[in-house]
């Protein structure tokens, strides 16, 4: 499955002087432009459509350091004006065209992507299920998304929920699963780039009206999904665990099964811990349908 992936990778490297198909790359992954996007992500550790700049970028150097014509390179490589090329080579490079071309400019280079075959060498432990329309309420917030370390946002948010709201959501749950309090996170941008903000809630599942739901609190509809839930358990080192649920969930569970993800929240919860944090147990949440 994931020649496909790296045929798709072929696909932008041959297309990056005129505007990159995002869905004919879906097409060629036999997958959906949702899942394409989702996955991807997760694998290059970036957006696709950052991915694409980067390495139109990397490409586009040769010309400018070849001493083309500004205008000439921006219409090569799909833009429409000189500015809007500038603007891409300078957040890519850390320095504009011009300074480029200056003796001693250094300059940066995405290399082109290669998903290497899966080893399968890790028994993921998870189960199918079936929901019936449910809601999500709790604390929610819109918070930047962050790939790499800590999100401050989301750390800051937990901070500042008052010592009375987990009483209060313990009262509002009302389904055995998904079990919480938990996070849920939804209503991502298209392309899930660096910084781009997403809903966040920490919150429970209930199956109650929505007009019976407290409304200083965040009520997200949940409709019908197969969901698969993935199983976390750690001895220790177990937010390390929680965040390698997702790439073992992307980079290794879904090129090797015929799922894919569809629209809708994605849960995290954990449902024991030690004292100290070092141990856990805890469930990633994601719908799916068969692809």
């Amino acid at each position: 499955m994931l020649t496909r992936w790296n045929e798709a990778i072929a696909l932008i490297d041959e297309q990056l002087t005129q505007q990159v198909d995002v869905v004919e790359l879906a097409r060629l992954t036999l997958t959906s432009e949702y899942h394409f996007r989702r996955v991807f992500s997760v694998l290059a550790g970036m957006p696709v459509s950052e991915y694409i700049r980067r390495r139109r970028m990397s490409v586009a150097a040769a010309d400018v350091l070849g001493g083309l014509p500004l205008e000439e390179v921006a219409l090569r490589y799909a833009y429409g004006s000189v500015d809007g090329f500038r603007r891409a080579f300078t957040a890519v490079h850390g320095l504009t065209p011009e300074q480029a071309r200056q003796p001693g400019a250094t300059l940066r280079s995405q290399p082109r992507l290669r998903f290497h075959p899966i080893e399968g060498s890790t028994l993921m432990r998870h189960r199918v299920t079936a929901l019936d329309p449910f809601r999500l309420v709790g604390a929610g917030t819109r918070i930047p998304l962050v790939y790499r370390g800590p999100n401050p946002a989301m750390i800051a948010f937990h901070r500042a929920l008052p010592p009375s709201l987990a009483d209060r959501l313990a009262g509002l749950g009302d389904m055995p699963e998904p079990g919480g309090p938990f996070s849920a996170s939804s209503d991502f941008t298209e392309d899930r780039a660096d910084g781009s903000e997403f809903h966040y809630l920490y919150g429970v599942a209930t199956r109650r009206s929505a007009a019976d739901l407290p409304g200083d609190l965040d009520v997200v509809e949940v409709p019908g999904h197969t969901w698969v839930v993935f199983e976390i358990e750690a001895e220790s080192g177990f937010h390390a665990a929680l965040q390698q649920a997702w790439a073992d969930a992307f980079g290794e569970w879904f090129p090797s099964n015929p799922y894919r993800v569809v629209p809708a929240p994605e849960i995290l919860a954990v449902t024991e811990t030690s004292d100290d944090g070092e141990a856990g147990r805890g469930a990633l949440w994601i719908a799916v349908e068969r692809g």
